[in-house]
């Protein structure tokens, strides 16, 4: 697992973006989010996630609260 913060939600979309301890930003939809529901998630919050590739680039996925 990595560790982030939620750098920015889009909430009508269903979707946002994570950004990583060296600042790399990655792409995540709120059906890839684990443990909690995608309407508890707020920006800065500090998360765990893990990477796989999609068509689009690289993107979060299992995506939880760090600490849960």
């Amino acid at each position: 697992m990595q560790a982030g913060k939620i750098k920015k939600l889009v909430r009508e979309r269903g979707f946002g973006f994570i950004s990583d301890s060296e600042g790399k930003e990655f792409f995540f939809h709120q059906t890839g989010v684990l443990e909690s529901k995608f309407d508890a998630l707020s920006e800065g919050q500090a998360v765990e996630f893990e990477i796989e590739s999609s068509p689009k680039g690289p993107r979060a996925v299992n995506v939880k609260i760090s600490g849960n």
